[in-house]
């Protein structure tokens, strides 16, 4: 047993002594009827930092210790825990074990199956980031899962966050930092409006220890249409100040230059070698373009043609954007590599205002000013800036359009490199009327089907989206999935045939033309033809529940408008035509209105949304509207006989 293995069993055995305390049949029954509804619950969840100086630098170890009780038979199948590392975070050590009641005394059982594995994220082909996982043994109702271990950060600068929040139960969780004096801590506190972690800092023989510790937390609750779960758990974000050496101080993290300062380590030698391939290629492509903005658009949509985002991140190349020759050679790259081969195929096209770009995704819920750290961002991208105007050049997602950014930016601030300083840019939330969705349907009865031909129109985010899921599918699975967008009115609809227009053209919208039929549709009683025109019903689901946690965020805003002109028959005549409608406020509008053409009636149905995160104030205003529209789904019109 080495040295650190020896004082890593002695903080073991003093964190389990105070910990454990006692271990009865009483004290599970108690669990149990306190989380019925729970197979396990977390007793201790604690993280302690020790940060130090090395060789005059600073050296930060993390102790992570984890206790749970398997409350039933259910919970036994739960025998397993996992922790990640990396090159930039390594793991040091660790222990594990199962605690059991035999015959009224503890029995220790130590953990002895144990496997690592390449840590698997779905939005990365590789990370280079490992994942230990525990396999606990004789796990039994009252039985404790107990484990620790230990991590060193390589690089002071990524300090992160700490959560206080799982899926199940946690009685008690606890952040404690030590720190000489001559290290200056920064630390935020997220999603914790009631005040409820407890905070202090103490000094202990010549050290500052700060400690956050929130008990009886109760389980994280997954919901549709959530913005991120960082939005909701409390938890605190760590960083180094500064620190102090030989009466030098240092600064590392406390504003926004800082983090650029910072960021600016990683590009400052970036695709400073000319490459004649990628050169010719850009003045190739860039040959007959008509003004600096084409010369960009044209690049932007090559790197979306030819060069293939996959996510490879491993270490500081997390951080770090490869050469663009390397990219260029490749065929492949990641956000990173992406950016760097458009601003330097920018540069061999004599743009000078492309620029690199770190921003964060919607999923991470911090302004830079709230948190200048490399926390606040996940993503990187390249801007390019037209007079006074930042157009936002994403190329992993190949379908979206020149001129609107990602979905998954809008509304985020980013940070724009402009040359050897920065600007922080608000990306806007792109309006609906960019997102539409027409649909004009012509309607007639045969017999007892309803029989209609359409043409469906798909612009911005609505057309990238719907390209991307229709992909390279043929034949019948593509009859399945248009189906599947142009389906109408019940289980009876029949796709006869279809259409598509523009699927290659980013710059233009998608459209489907289709002809259908739906039987069981029309309800015919004497002479009277029931008739409801309503036959796309998208927001009869959108209700927000009532004890709902989190806000609710749409992917995108929306303008949908239906036209359904439906053919009188010739021998009848209009009995009933409900009345027009319309709503308007400051979530969405809405109009549905009737109108006689010559011998059809035609009816028109619109939906404009306003709002792409519905805060908790705006629930009850979305309900009341949600549920006039919901009525609207269900008038009919009545046509009868002569």
């Amino acid at each position: 047993m080495n040295w650190l293995k020896l004082v890593n069993k002695i903080v073991l055995i003093g964190i389990l002594s105070s910990a454990i305390g006692a271990f009865s049949q009483n004290t599970l029954q108690d669990y149990v009827k306190t989380y019925p509804d729970y197979n396990e619950i977390i007793l201790n969840d604690n993280t302690s930092y020790e940060i130090t100086f090395e060789n005059k630098n600073l050296k930060i170890i993390q102790d992570n210790f984890t206790e749970s009780m398997i409350l039933n038979q259910n919970g036994i199948n739960n025998n397993s825990e996992s922790f990640t590392y990396s090159e930039l975070i390594k793991l040091i050590d660790f222990e594990a074990q199962t605690i059991i009641n035999d015959k009224g005394k503890e029995r220790k059982i130590k953990v002895t199956q144990s496997n690592e594995k390449e840590s698997r994220d779905d939005a990365i082909f590789y990370n280079g980031v490992k994942e230990r996982q525990l396999i606990f043994p004789n796990l039994e109702a009252g039985a404790k899962k107990e484990y620790q271990y230990k991590r060193e950060y390589v690089d002071y600068h990524l300090l992160h966050k700490y959560i206080f929040g799982s899926s199940i139960p946690i009685l008690n969780s606890t952040l404690e930092i030590k720190t000489d004096k001559d290290i200056s801590l920064g630390y935020k506190t997220f999603n914790d409006a009631s005040n409820s972690i407890e905070f202090s800092k103490t000094e202990k023989k010549g050290k500052w220890i700060y400690r956050w510790t929130l008990k009886n937390i109760k389980p994280l609750k997954y919901e549709n249409f959530a913005p991120g779960f960082l939005h909701i758990v409390p938890h605190v974000d760590i960083f180094i100040k500064d620190f102090t050496v030989d009466n030098k101080k240092t600064e590392v993290l406390d504003d926004v230059s800082q983090l650029f300062k910072y960021y600016q380590t990683f590009v400052k030698d970036l695709n400073k070698e000319e490459d004649k391939i990628l050169m010719d290629i850009t003045k190739q492509i860039t040959a007959d373009a008509t003004s600096e903005e084409d010369k960009v658009k044209r690049i932007f949509y090559w790197v979306k043609d030819n060069i293939k985002y996959v996510a490879f991140e491993n270490g500081y190349e997390g951080f770090k954007p490869r050469e663009s020759s390397l990219v260029c050679n490749r065929k492949f790259g990641d956000c990173k590599d992406m950016a760097s081969i458009i601003t330097s195929m920018a540069k061999y096209a004599e743009v000078k205002n492309v620029w690199l770009t770190w921003i964060g995704t919607r999923e991470i819920p911090y302004s830079y000013n709230e948190l200048a750290t490399p926390g606040v961002d996940n993503h990187m991208i390249a801007t390019y800036k037209k007079g006074n105007e930042y157009i936002f050049l994403d190329a992993t997602d190949k379908e979206t359009r020149y001129g609107i950014p990602t979905a998954f930016i809008q509304g985020k601030e980013a940070l724009v490199s402009e040359n050897d300083s920065f600007k922080i840019v608000k990306v806007p939330v792109v309006p609906a009327e960019l997102n539409a969705v027409t649909d004009a349907v012509q309607l007639s009865i045969n017999g007892e089907k309803l029989v209609g031909s359409g043409a469906l129109v798909f612009k911005g985010y609505n057309r990238s989206n719907l390209i991307s899921q229709l992909g390279d599918a043929t034949n019948k699975k593509r009859f399945e999935l248009i189906k599947s967008i142009v389906i109408k009115g019940n289980n009876k609809f029949k796709l006869i045939d279809f259409k598509e227009e523009n699927t290659t053209d980013r710059d233009k919208p998608f459209q489907i033309n289709y002809s259908f039929d739906i039987d069981n549709y029309i309800i015919k009683i004497d002479k009277d033809i029931y008739v409801n025109l309503n036959l796309d019903t998208n927001f009869d689901k959108l209700t927000i529940e009532k004890n709902r946690v989190s806000n609710f965020e749409l992917d995108f805003l929306t303008d949908s408008q239906g036209t359904y002109q439906f053919e009188i028959p010739a021998d009848h005549t209009i009995k009933y035509l409900p009345k027009n409608v319309a709503i308007d406020n400051e979530l969405l509008s809405a109009s549905y209105t009737y109108e006689t053409k010559g011998n059809s009636i035609v009816y028109s149905a619109k939906i404009n949304q306003k709002k792409i995160l519905l805060e908790k104030s705006d629930f009850e205003l979305w309900n009341e509207s949600i549920k006039k529209i919901k009525s609207i789904y269900g008038e009919t019109i009545i046509i009868s006989q002569k």
